[in-house]
């Protein structure tokens, strides 16, 4: 699932702070455009303007930190403008906005993880056609691969905003130099190294894929980084859209492999118990246990960074960082598994089309990239500005044109499948369920 944007809090009380701090630098929090607005800090907001007062209500699953950077970076362009951003973060976001959409209670806009889910609004009549000057910049600014995600029917609905990349396992690369471990550049060494730790008594091992109504996506995310290894792009492509059934042979083995380590209790669950503990550990918690030293690797995508223990110092000398999911077939070269999400809007009143427009801009992207944990597939995105040696890797890895990437094959998915039986159908995989019935009962899921 995408996005790095998996559960996170609504941060209100930052939101009133940075309203009052604009307001103090306008001088008087009354009429703070019309102090703002022709002003030299303003001149980059001068193409939005003439929405002063107006209201525009964006919904998404960004909560806690995120959702404290998020609206500090829009701080600027609220205070010059003079438009209010009504932001609204939810841990229940893929289960709630459906039900908002369908009764008639939508946001303005909407920050989507799942493509799957954003032709489902398409299809329905649900989305607004972007204006002609937001479809430019995005067009201008983004990479077609990521632009035709967010496309339904030659239309396309969603601009791409963040990213992240999710081909990476976390360690610590304190204990692996204390250790003598080597990090591991192929799969048969992932094991072997894998072998070696269950072997001194710490488990190498830890997961989790409790996340509320989207529990189970972490588990996905494992299925489909070793589909790309064993299959290669070509099979993904297959898979994601049904053009094999989602118990194919190729399929099977995939999910197999990956039990190895998931379903392995030699492996697993380091500082929370069994496999089945997997389950009903969050996602957030998952990692942790890299940090103290009850398990050694943890996969998971380039966001994890902001789940780990204030202090805990991410980098390649660090308490933790992350290495690259190592290939299992040479021939499959090496592919890069990631997400991220498109902002579609339900209205497309003036003041709506200007938000979804700055959001897709160089201004945008580079002031919420310096705020910190957050990277894009953006090409305005200035890499000076990524501060994080864990995001700036990530930026390297979407920016290299040479590489293969492809989108969480989940959110690809029709949602009643990606963000529902195949969720489901993981935590039944890790609860001990076999691999051929579970694949069997998410295959006869798939929409006719």
């Amino acid at each position: 699932m995408a996005v790095f944007t998996r559960p996170r809090q609504a941060f209100a009380i930052a939101g009133v702070l940075g309203l009052a701090l604009s307001a103090t630098a306008c001088g008087t929090g009354d009429d703070k455009k019309s102090n703002n607005a022709g002003s030299a800090e303003c001149a980059a907001y001068d193409k939005y303007e003439g929405h002063d007062g107006k209201k525009v209500s964006i919904y998404a699953s960004i909560r806690d930190a995120e959702a404290d950077l998020l609206e500090r970076s829009w701080s600027d362009f609220t205070k010059c403008t003079g438009i209010e951003i009504d932001y609204e973060g939810s841990g229940e976001f893929e289960a709630q906005l459906p039900v908002r959409v369908d009764g008639g209670n939508a946001p303005d806009i909407a920050f989507v993880p799942q493509p799957g889910l954003v032709k489902r609004f398409a299809d329905a009549g649900k989305l607004k056609s972007l204006s002609a000057d937001t479809k430019a910049l995005a067009e201008q600014n983004m990479p077609a691969d990521w632009l035709k995600y967010g496309t339904v029917n030659g239309t396309l609905y969603g601009v791409p905003l963040g990213a992240n990349v999710k081909s990476f396992v976390w360690y610590s690369p304190k204990t692996f130099k204390e250790k003598g471990w080597e990090v591991p550049t192929t799969w048969d060494q992932l094991i072997a190294l894998s072998d070696k730790i269950a072997a001194s008594g710490m488990k190498p091992w830890c997961a989790g894929v409790e996340s509320g109504d989207a529990t189970g996506w972490p588990a996905t995310d494992w299925i489909e980084d070793v589909i790309l290894r064993t299959q290669g792009p070509e099979v993904y492509d297959q898979w994601t859209t049904h053009g094999i059934p989602f118990n194919d042979p190729k399929i099977v083995d995939a999910v197999d492999r990956a039990g190895t380590i998931l379903k392995n209790d030699k492996y697993m669950n380091g500082g929370f118990g069994g496999v089945k503990s997997i389950t009903t550990t969050s996602f957030q918690e998952a990692g942790v246990p890299v940090t103290n030293g009850k398990c050694a690797m943890h996969r998971q995508a380039s966001f994890y960074a902001n789940q780990f223990p204030e202090g805990t110092k991410v980098a390649e000398d660090g308490d933790a960082f992350a290495f690259y999911f190592p290939a299992i077939d040479p021939a499959k070269g090496k592919p890069v598994l990631g997400a991220g999400e498109f902002v579609v809007g339900y209205a497309d009143r003036p003041e709506v089309q200007a938000v979804q427009t700055y959001l897709a801009s160089a201004e945008y992207v580079n002031s919420r990239a310096k705020l910190g944990n957050w990277v894009t597939a953006n090409n305005k995105l200035d890499i000076a500005n990524v501060a994080s040696p864990i995001d700036k890797l990530s930026v390297q890895i979407l920016q290299d044109k040479s590489g293969t990437f492809r989108f969480d094959g989940s959110d690809l998915m029709p949602a009643a499948v990606g963000a529902g039986t195949f969720w489901k159908g993981m935590v039944e995989w890790l609860n001990g369920k076999a691999t051929a019935p579970v694949l069997q009962g998410i295959e006869s899921s798939w929409p006719k």
